[in-house]
C-alpha cells in the first residue's frame, strides 16, 4: 500500500488481519440470514424491543391493561359515561398536550376568540372521524366553542393518543377511540358516535370518507338529512365524486382535501418533515447513501421526495401522470417503473391514494431487509391481506414494526401494516395542522350557514377567498408584511385590493 499524503508525519496504514476478517463477515452478514439464524436473531430482536422504550408509541402503551375499552364501566368527574376510551384516568396528561398544541394552532385560536362570542356552529351536531391527536383536539374543541355539539371516532386504528381522548371525553366530548383497534372496534366506534337515540348529526366532518359511507349505507335516511359534509382526504373526495357522479349524494359537500391551504402546506411542508420523523422513530436508519423509491409525486411525495433527497438518499420516483412526472425529472428524481428497482432499493414509500400499487410480485423480489410504508390516507396501497398467508412469518419487533419473513429467510420490514406512517408511527408538525383544522372549520362554518341554493347536492371547492383568509391568519406567527396594492394597481390588475387575488383556476 502507497504512503498517502498528510500534513503529519505518518506511515502508510496497512489493514491487520483482524480487519480484512471483519469486513468477510459483514459481507456475509449482508446475505439473507439462515433459517436456522434468524431464529435466535429474532428472538434477540423482539425482546430488546420489548423492554426498551418505543418513542413512536403513546407514552401509555406500557402501561395500560389488555382489557378492551369496550369492556369497561368509565364515567367522567361530570358523571357521564358517554364516550369509550382507553383510561379516562389519563385525562389530565392529555390536557398538557392540547395546550402544548395551542401553542402552536394561531391561527385556529384566533378563530375561536373571534367567533365564540356570534356561535356561527350554534345548533350544529357535527359527527366527525379523524385522527385524534393533540392537534385535532384543538379543532375539536374550537368547533364545541362555536356552537357545535360533536361526537367523534378515529380514522385511523393506529393514530389515536389515548391520552388525548381521554382529556376530550373529561371535557365532554362523545369521544369513542383508542390506539390499537380492531377491525370491529373500528366500525363500532363509528357507529356509537352515529347510532344515538335523540341525537341527528345535520354535519359530518370526515378523513377518508369511512363515516360517510358507513352512514350512507346503514343509515340512509339519517344520511338525507344531513347539510353538509367536509372531507380532507384523497380517498374521502374520491369517494364523494363517486357518490356525485352516480347520482347518489343527496347533501352538499366541500372537498377540503384540494383546496390550496391543505395541498400546499398540509400534503407539501407536513410530509416533508414527518417521513424522516417516522422512518427514524421506528427503523433508527441512517438514510445517507439508502436507496428509495417513492410512488406518486403529488403533493405528498414531493415533500417525501424533498426530505429523503436533502438527507443524501437515492430517490426514485414512480408515477401515472406525464405532468407530475416531468416534474420529478426537473427536480432531479429518475422516473421508473417499480419493478425497475424493486430488487435494489432500501425504501419503499407509497402516497399515491391508489391501491395495490405495491403488490405481493413487489413484495416476493424485494431484497432482504427492504423497509415498506404508506404515507398516503388508506391502507390499500400494499397488498398487506397477501402477505398473511401460512407460509410467512410475522414476527412483531416494535410498536408499529412487523419483520415479515419468508421460507428463505428472507425478511421485511413492514411498518403500521401498511397505514398512514407518519401519524401511526410518529407526530406531525403542530403549526401546519393549524392550517389545515383552521380550513376544516371555516368549510363546516360556511357549508351550515350557507343560505338554501348556495350549494346544491355535489362536491365543492374551498372558496379562493376563504384559502387566502386561512393562510393570512398565520403571517402574524412570522412577524411577515403584506404589501398592499395601491388602486392604481388593483385597477391595471383587475381585482379588489382585498382580495381574491389570484383565479380559482391559477396554479400555485
Amino acid at each position: 500500500m502507497e504512503r498517502t499524503e498528510s500534513t503529519q508525519d505518518t506511515t502508510a496504514f496497512n489493514m491487520p488481519d483482524w480487519m480484512i476478517q471483519f469486513a468477510d463477515q459483514k459481507r456475509e452478514f449482508n446475505k439473507r440470514p439462515t433459517k436456522i439464524g434468524r431464529r435466535s436473531l429474532s428472538r434477540s430482536i423482539s425482546q430488546s424491543s420489548t423492554d426498551s422504550y418505543s418513542s413512536a408509541a403513546s407514552y401509555t402503551d406500557s402501561s395500560d391493561d389488555e382489557t378492551s375499552p369496550r369492556d369497561k364501566q368509565q364515567k367522567n368527574s361530570k358523571g357521564s359515561s358517554d364516550f369509550c376510551v382507553k383510561n379516562i384516568k389519563q385525562a389530565e396528561f392529555g390536557r398538557r398536550e392540547i395546550e402544548i398544541a395551542e401553542q402552536e394552532m394561531p391561527a385556529l385560536m384566533a378563530l375561536r376568540k373571534r367567533a365564540q362570542g356570534e356561535k356561527p356552529l350554534a345548533g350544529a351536531k357535527i359527527v366527525g372521524c379523524t385522527h385524534i391527536t393533540a392537534q385535532t383536539a384543538v379543532l375539536i374543541e374550537t368547533l364545541g366553542a362555536l356552537g357545535a355539539q360533536c361526537r367523534w371516532a378515529a380514522c385511523n386504528i393506529y393514530s389515536t393518543l389515548n391520552e388525548v381522548a381521554a382529556a376530550l371525553a373529561e371535557n365532554g366530548v362523545a369521544v369513542f377511540s383508542w390506539k390499537g383497534e380492531s377491525e370491529d372496534d373500528f366500525w363500532w366506534c363509528i357507529d356509537r358516535c352515529v347510532n344515538v337515540e335523540g341525537w341527528q348529526p345535520n354535519m359530518i366532518l370526515d378523513d377518508g370518507g369511512d363515516l360517510t359511507h358507513w352512514i350512507y349505507k346503514k343509515y340512509p335516511n339519517m344520511f338525507k338529512k344531513i347539510k353538509g359534509i367536509v372531507e380532507e382526504s384523497v380517498t374521502g373526495v374520491h369517494r364523494l365524486y363517486q357518490l356525485s357522479k352516480a347520482g347518489k349524494l343527496c347533501v352538499p359537500a366541500m372537498n377540503v382535501n384540494d383546496s390550496v391551504t391543505k395541498q400546499k402546506f398540509d400534503n407539501l411542508y407536513c410530509c416533508r418533515e414527518s417521513i424522516l420523523d417516522g422512518l427514524k422513530r421506528t427503523t433508527d436508519m441512517m438514510f445517507g447513501g439508502k436507496q428509495v423509491v417513492v410512488c406518486g409525486y403529488g403533493e405528498v411525495g414531493k415533500g417525501c421526495c424533498a426530505a429523503l433527497k436533502a438527507m443524501g438518499s437515492i430517490v426514485y420516483v414512480t408515477e401515472i401522470d406525464p405532468i407530475c412526472a416531468l416534474q420529478a425529472c426537473m427536480d432531479g428524481f429518475r422516473l421508473v417503473k417499480l419493478n425497475e428497482v424493486i430488487r435494489q432499493v432500501d425504501i419503499v414509500i407509497t402516497c399515491t391514494g391508489n391501491k395495490n400499487v405495491v403488490t405481493r410480485e413487489h413484495l416476493d423480489r424485494m431484497k432482504n431487509g427492504c423497509i415498506v410504508c404508506n404515507m398516503g390516507h388508506s391502507n390499500t396501497e400494499i397488498d398487506v391481506a397477501s402477505l398473511r398467508t401460512p407460509e410467512l412469518t410475522w414476527e412483531r419487533v416494535r410498536s408499529q414494526v412487523d419483520h415479515v419473513i419468508w421460507p428463505d429467510g428472507k425478511r421485511m420490514v413492514l411498518l403500521a401494516e401498511g397505514r398512514l406512517l407518519n401519524l401511526s408511527c410518529s407526530t406531525v408538525p403542530t403549526f401546519v395542522l393549524s392550517i389545515t383544522a383552521t380550513t376544516q372549520a371555516l368549510a363546516l362554518i360556511e357549508l351550515y350557514n350557507a343560505p338554501e341554493g348556495r350549494y346544491k347536492q355535489d362536491v365543492y371547492l374551498l372558496p379562493k377567498k376563504m384559502d387566502e383568509y386561512v393562510a393570512s391568519l398565520h403571517l402574524p406567527t412570522f412577524d411577515a408584511h403584506l404589501t398592499e396594492l395601491s388602486d392604481e394597481q388593483a385597477k391595471y390588475l383587475g381585482l379588489n385590493k382585498n382580495g381574491p387575488f389570484k383565479p380559482n383556476y391559477y396554479r400555485y
